[in-house]
C-alpha cells in the first residue's frame, strides 16, 4: 500500500504518476481539507474576484478520480509520523499504514492575531465576502501572493494599500527593474503602495509602520509568506529543517519521501538543499517522486518556473534572476518584453512579461549548470 498525506496538486500528482507508470496496489490519500484535490493559484484571482464558481477549481473531475482508483480520507489531518512502523496517525485517531508513505502537506500561511490569510478554498470564499463589505482594505505582503491580492481587491472596486519592506511588489522574485515595472502597473491601477517599511502592528485603527505612518483599514489581509507544514513531524525522527530534509531522489528515509512545497531536497548538480514553493515544482516533483517508489533511482533537478496575473499582465520566469537584466525582446513601454537575466556573462534566467511563448524559446539558452541553479522560492506563486 501507498499512503499519500496531502490532497493537493503535489499529492494527486504522485497518485496519478504511480498509477500512470504501473503501479496497482492500494493507494490512499489523507487530506487535512474536506475539498477533493484543487488549484491554489486560482484562489487569489478567480475565485477571490468571483469569476470562477468553487467547483471550477477542481483538479479532476469525478469520474477521473474515479478511474483512478485511490480511497480518499479527507477532512483529517495526520498529526504523528511512526517512521518505523510507517504509520500515520491522524487527528480522528486512524491509523493508516503503508509500505511507502508521500508528505505533501506544503505550506501553512505566517499570521496575524485576528487577520484573514489566503491559503484554502474557504479562505478565499470568506475573504471575497470580507471585500464586499469592506471601504478600504490594506493588504501585508509585497511578495507573490500579497500583490495578486491587491491586484484582485482593486479589481473589484475595493480602495485598497499594498505594505511590505521591499522596495516594489515581488523584487525578490524579478529584480528591480521588472518589479519597478510591476509598481507602476499597481499604481496606474489604482493600488495606493506604502513599501520600503516594515509593518510592526495591527489594531483598530488600522495598520501601523515602523516609520510611524498609519495605514486605515477596515480589513487587513495577511500575505507575508509561509513555513512549511511540519509541527506533526517535529517528533517523527525525520530531519526537519525548512522543511523536510531529503536526499536527491526526494527520500526522507526507507519508504518515506516528500513532494511538494514542504520537501527540501539534495540538487546533487547544486550540491545543496533546495525547497520551492510553486505549482509547477508540485506537479513535477510528484511524478518524480512516483518514479523514485517504483525503482527509477533517478535524482531530481528541475529547472524552476512560475508565472502569476496581475491585472493584464502575465509574468512567466524561467530560472533565476540574476544582478544584469537585459530586454531582448519588446519593450517596458508597452508592458510587452522578455528580459534575460545574467551573473558574471553567464544567462541565468529569462522573464516573459505578456510574451510566454518567446519566454520559453530564450529558456533554451540558460546553460546547464545555471538549469541546476534553483531560484528564490516564490510563495503563492503559480
Amino acid at each position: 500500500m501507498t499512503l499519500v498525506v496531502g490532497a493537493s496538486a503535489a499529492g494527486l500528482a504522485t497518485a496519478e504518476a504511480l498509477r500512470r507508470k504501473g503501479y496497482t496496489g492500494p493507494l490512499t490519500i489523507l487530506g487535512s481539507e474536506p475539498h477533493l484535490p484543487y488549484d491554489r493559484p486560482p484562489l487569489s484571482k478567480q475565485v477571490l474576484s468571483g469569476s470562477w464558481a468553487p467547483d471550477r477549481v477542481a483538479l479532476r473531475s469525478a469520474d477521473a478520480l474515479a478511474a483512478l482508483d485511490v480511497d480518499f480520507v479527507l477532512g483529517d489531518p495526520a498529526v504523528h509520523l511512526d517512521v518505523v512502523e510507517r504509520a500515520v496517525h491522524t487527528a480522528s485517531g486512524r491509523v493508516l499504514k503503508a509500505d511507502n508513505i508521500v508528505l505533501a502537506t506544503g505550506l501553512r500561511p505566517r499570521t496575524l492575531p485576528g487577520q484573514p490569510t489566503l491559503r484554502t478554498l474557504d479562505d478565499a470564499l470568506a475573504l471575497r465576502e470580507r471585500f464586499s463589505q469592506a471601504s478600504r482594505a490594506v493588504v501585508v505582503g509585497d511578495g507573490v501572493l500579497g500583490a495578486e491580492i491587491a491586484a484582485t481587491a482593486r479589481q473589484l472596486g475595493v480602495p485598497v494599500t499594498l505594505a511590505g519592506p521591499q522596495q516594489a511588489p515581488m523584487a525578490l522574485q524579478l529584480g528591480p527593474l521588472v518589479a519597478a515595472q510591476l509598481a507602476s502597473l499597481h499604481t496606474s491601477s489604482g493600488v495606493e503602495l506604502r513599501l520600503g517599511a516594515a509593518v510592526t502592528s495591527v489594531s483598530e485603527d488600522g495598520v501601523l509602520l515602523e516609520t510611524g505612518e498609519v495605514l486605515p483599514a477596515d480589513l487587513v489581509v495577511v500575505a507575508f509568506g509561509s513555513a512549511p507544514a511540519t509541527s506533526w513531524l517535529e517528533d517523527s525522527g525525520l530531519v526537519l529543517g525548512d522543511g523536510i530534509v531529503c536526499d536527491s531522489r526526494c527520500r526522507a528515509a526507507e519508504g518515506i519521501y516528500a513532494a511538494g512545497d514542504v520537501a527540501r531536497w539534495h540538487h546533487e548538480t547544486l550540491g545543496r538543499l533546495v525547497r520551492l514553493e510553486n505549482r509547477t515544482n508540485a506537479t513535477e516533483m510528484g511524478i518524480a517522486v512516483a518514479g523514485n517508489i517504483l525503482g527509477a533511482d533517478e535524482p531530481y533537478v528541475p529547472v524552476p518556473y512560475f508565472w502569476t496575473d496581475q491585472f493584464d499582465a502575465k509574468i512567466h520566469v524561467h530560472g533565476f534572476v540574476g544582478p544584469e537584466v537585459s530586454v531582448v525582446e519588446g519593450s517596458l513601454a508597452e508592458r510587452r518584453f522578455v528580459v534575460r537575466y545574467h551573473r558574471d556573462g553567464e544567462l541565468t534566467g529569462v522573464l516573459g512579461w505578456n510574451m510566454p511563448k518567446q519566454a520559453r524559446l530564450h529558456r533554451q539558452d540558460i546553460s546547464l549548470r545555471c538549469r541546476a541553479t534553483v531560484a528564490t522560492s516564490t510563495p503563492g506563486a503559480a
